[in-house]
């Protein structure tokens, strides 16, 4: 998967290390494919407060390009009620 410059902002900006998105990516908790070609890999991250990563990756380019990522707090609210 090829970064983008967004993507690499937002993970230095973000303090998301490598290995968390390589986990997102190869082992997600949730996927979820979206009509705009991008494909959503969630995973909880127990060393972040069981915090949601979602990692949006562009699907339809050659190779996959990672499109931006952050810490989904809707689904934090979500699992807490």
């Amino acid at each position: 998967m090829e970064y983008g410059i967004h993507f690499r902002n937002m993970m230095e900006e973000r303090g998301i290390p490598q290995e968390w998105i390589e986990r997102c990516l190869n082992n997600p908790d949730a996927l979820d494919d979206c009509p705009d070609g991008t494909r959503h890999f969630i995973k909880q991250i127990p060393e972040f407060e069981d915090r949601w990563l979602r990692v949006i990756v562009n699907m339809n380019a050659t190779p996959p390009k990672g499109v931006t990522l952050f810490f989904d707090r809707r689904l934090r609210k979500k699992n807490e009620s």
